[in-house]
């Protein structure tokens, strides 16, 4: 078969993938298999784009694992990363004035709340407050002055509330300050208030216009409801069995999860 060929029988250009809960497994390694799968589809003539709402310090570390040197999308689309020439290409930050005003409106509703930030560049800090519950083993800098926390260019504030549920903040927050800040639930125990307009879709569109590589063209997976967004510019949107109900209702497919190689099953099948 020649690659000709081989291109015209593999119906993306693109394949988007999310890195939590999507690509990566609970222990934030990627199967034998899904590797695998990948590896024939962009031998086929797709490219893959991680979209993450990591920031580039959180997400560069798991690329180099994976031996990625294509195009990311870090930071909910704020940040189009070269992972092989571990360069940032284009970055979106947050207007703190603004972010400031909404977090003042949010508090006003719903109390005091918990709050972490991160700060832009390659390797820009994650600041964490009092009371802000971190998941997992990732580098942080604490803070105990609010001043710190708009000190230096941001990409996205973290919220958490004492009592409100994720879902209960994230609408919360869009209620209150929806008309100054982007509000993502990006995972457990993660509300985010990012620029204005601001989407996984944003950089997506992005980065894929670097490539040449039209939304008609495109797959992405994922499974939380910032994944929406993305669903919406691509051609297809594959949900994992794992996903929020959210992002669930909104998906041309839902695949098995990703502990159980959900990308792989797909990609699979559309492989000639």
């Amino acid at each position: 078969m020649s690659d000709a060929s081989a291109i015209r029988e593999f119906p993306y250009r693109l394949i988007a993938t999310d890195l939590d809960g999507t690509l990566l497994r609970s222990d934030e390694s990627v199967s034998q298999r899904t590797r695998d799968a990948l590896a024939s589809a962009t031998g086929a003539g797709a490219a893959h784009i991680v979209v993450t709402g990591r920031a580039v310090p959180w997400t560069r570390h798991i690329l180099d694992d994976l031996g990625y040197e294509g195009l990311a999308v870090c930071g909910q689309g704020a940040q189009v990363y070269d992972a092989g020439e571990h360069r940032l290409l284009t970055s979106v930050t947050l207007d703190r004035q603004l972010a400031g005003v909404a977090l003042a409106k949010i508090e006003a509703e719903v109390g005091p709340l918990h709050l972490a930030a991160s700060r832009d560049g390659l390797d820009g800090d994650v600041l964490v407050g009092p009371g802000y519950a971190l998941a997992g083993e990732l580098p942080v800098t604490p803070f105990t002055d609010a001043s710190d926390l708009w000190s230096a260019p941001l990409n996205k504030i973290y919220i958490q509330h004492p009592e409100l549920s994720d879902d209960d903040l994230a609408e919360a927050a869009r209620e209150a300050a929806g008309g100054f800040v982007t509000v993502a639930m990006a995972g457990e125990g993660i509300v985010e208030l990012l620029p204005l307009g601001l989407s996984k879709a944003t950089g997506l569109s992005l980065a894929a216009r670097r490539l040449g590589i039209k939304a008609a063209e495109t797959i992405a997976f994922g499974d939380m409801p910032n994944d929406i967004p993305m669903f919406a510019w691509a051609a297809r949107g594959v949900a994992m069995a794992n996903a929020h109900e959210e992002l669930k209702a909104v998906a041309d497919e839902v695949t098995s999860s990703n502990e159980e190689d959900g990308i792989a099953v797909v990609l699979e099948q559309l492989l000639p």
